[in-house]
């Protein structure tokens, strides 16, 4: 039987996380935005077998909310049933669904998912929030191993940085943080995308950090170094480390000092650091997919994660556990137009 999972399970809870999006921290830090998390479990002879964990956003100015529930495992029909009736109690609409679970060997649109069908637990495909792609690099070979896979471009810019002068180092301290928080509206201003405000990224650092899942990267020109000036950053990248795999979740670069490719030195000292910490795998967090658009605004990142020789990974994908199927249809429309407005703005 699945119930509601408390804090003196919070151990278990995070041994059964398959990402750090399902980490008790990152409900803490939902909580703290003001959101409603459900945390559910199924216990096995009173230990904790199966758990995922699902945040509750409530429409603005009216009664019904949404459910999300990031990179987890891959529902069960016992576990769907239960999120449905936890949903109902929130007066969600519907919850999204968004299994860190790799496509290879599952048939997306031919039914089967660990042996159920798509009817059987009652998903329906959903607008993408997580992108269904990633490069993921393998971190038991030796950092050798690793160089040499990488693209020649991408293994030159950091030797490149290196001979320039770029040091990178982990840097938890306030003010390399207000720097990224700095960098990073630069960044979204410069590549017009959206980001989520202050606010979200300082209370996801203090969350995450104190939970001893997220590290601060930073790169500074040698030359602001014996000058003294701490604060000229040209990079900065927040990493999550969580059960045995590195990941780049949000990163922010200045336009000054572009040609010391510091960026690339800074994802080189990640894989380094994650595979110090004993992590297995590297997420770079998200892709276009096999045959990327050239003109796609994300091109250009893409490409960059691309040249650290990660294996592209394919999830399957988004589902929508529908609670209510005639506000779903008016909310895809309405939410579609938000985006398009989002879009107008950045």
């Amino acid at each position: 039987m699945i119930n509601a999972v408390t804090i003196k399970d919070r151990r278990d809870f995070d041994k059964l996380a398959i990402h750090p999006l399902q980490s008790w921290a990152w409900g803490e830090f939902r909580e703290k935005l003001g959101q409603r998390v459900v945390r559910l479990g199924r216990f096995t002879d009173g230990k904790l077998a199966e758990a995922t964990q699902f945040s509750v956003h409530k429409i603005p100015g009216l009664p019904w909310s949404v459910g999300y529930c990031p990179r987890g495992a891959m529902p069960t029909k016992e576990m769907i049933e239960t999120v449905k009736a936890e949903a109902r109690k929130q007066n969600c609409i519907f919850v999204k669904f968004e299994p860190n679970v790799s496509a290879e060997g599952t048939v997306l649109k031919g039914q089967s998912l660990q042996g159920l069908s798509l009817s059987d637990l009652e998903l329906r495909p959903g607008k993408a929030l997580f992108t269904p792609f990633t490069f993921q690099v393998d971190l038991t070979k030796s950092e050798e191993e690793l160089l040499a896979g990488m693209k020649p471009k991408t293994r030159y810019n950091i030797r490149l940085a290196e001979k320039k002068g770029v040091v990178v180092k982990e840097d938890n301290s306030d003010a390399a943080f207000e720097a990224f928080q700095r960098l990073t509206e630069e960044t979204t201003k410069r590549q017009h995308f959206y980001a989520h405000d202050r606010k979200y990224r300082k209370l996801m650092w203090q969350t995450m950090r104190e939970a001893g899942i997220a590290r601060l990267l930073v790169a500074r020109n040698q030359q602001s170094i014996i000058n003294n000036q701490q604060s000229t950053i040209l990079t900065a990248w927040v990493i999550f480390i969580f059960n045995g795999v590195g990941y780049y979740p949000y990163g922010a670069s200045s336009q000054e000092y572009r040609e010391l490719m510091a960026s690339n030195l800074v994802a080189w000292r990640a894989l380094q650091l994650a595979k110090a910490a004993g992590c297995k795998r590297f997420d770079f967090w998200g892709s276009l997919g096999p045959e990327p658009d050239k003109t796609d605004p994300w091109y250009g990142f893409h490409r960059f994660k691309e040249g650290y020789g990660g294996e592209l990974v394919e999830f399957v994908g988004t589902w929508d556990l529908v609670i209510n199927p005639l506000l779903y249809s008016v909310y895809k429309i309405v939410d579609s137009l938000r985006w398009y407005i989002l879009r107008l703005k950045s």
